[in-house]
């Protein structure tokens, strides 16, 4: 019997790269993606769906969690706040989204244990991230304690950041050894078509693929 994995994918570098790992690992992997009223939803489940039929998913969830745009408090799922363009700011950025790991990992380790799955991976980075309270490895090993807490007996689940202590640079090396298809990843925070290039998440994967010495192979508006 195969052992599963359940993988959190947003489409992005990071949970396309652990998902990539996971495979390397020798799970069979069942892959999940959130639809939360992000900005570029369409374009991260494009994602998200392109990343599945390159790694021959046959088994996958798609997830809409509307309360996230009703709750608000987030550049990412309230358009009445500007994503910030001028450089990664101090303290938790008005991206974060509140406890939004702390939430996906919950549900997922509903389908873990549903599915039989004996981990889930999620691609979080503590230490070039942009200062998300709910990317680091002490949350992610609490919310693990409290999972298999709160699940049946037998149930025994690993939570697996592979990236969490890799900056972007390693994380870019990384993907371009396992040959994964970054052309098909989508990193932005405010643009569908062409990555803008000026919010966090662009800053910081640009960065790393220029300190890789690398290309990065997506489209970027005036580049």
């Amino acid at each position: 019997m195969n052992k599963k994995a359940i993988c959190i994918l947003s489409g992005g570098m990071d949970s396309t790269l652990a998902s990539y790992m996971a495979k390397k690992d020798g799970y069979e992997i069942i892959a999940v993606h959130f639809n939360y009223g992000q900005r570029t939803e369409n374009r991260e489940l494009k994602a998200f769906r392109d990343i599945c039929d390159d790694l021959k998913i046959l088994e996958k969830y798609e997830i809409d969690i509307p309360f996230f745009t009703q709750i608000g408090a987030s550049a990412l799922t309230d358009k009445n706040i500007d994503i910030p363009t001028n450089g990664i700011e101090a303290g938790v950025p008005i991206t974060y989204v509140p406890f939004r790991n702390g939430i996906f990992l919950s549900i997922t380790a509903a389908i873990a244990e549903k599915e039989g799955a004996t981990a889930m991976y999620i691609g979080v980075v503590q230490e070039d991230s942009s200062g998300y309270p709910d990317c680091t490895d002490d949350f992610i090993n609490k919310m693990k304690k409290a999972i298999n807490q709160g699940t049946k007996e037998d149930t025994h689940i690993d939570i697996v950041t592979p990236l969490v202590h890799l900056s972007k640079a390693q994380i870019v090396e990384e993907a371009i050894r396992l040959n994964v298809p970054l052309e098909h990843t989508w990193s932005c925070y405010k643009e569908e078509e062409f990555a803008c290039g000026v919010c966090d998440s662009c800053r910081l994967r640009l960065n790393g693929f220029k300190v890789a010495n690398q290309i990065d192979p997506i489209p970027y508006k005036g580049l």
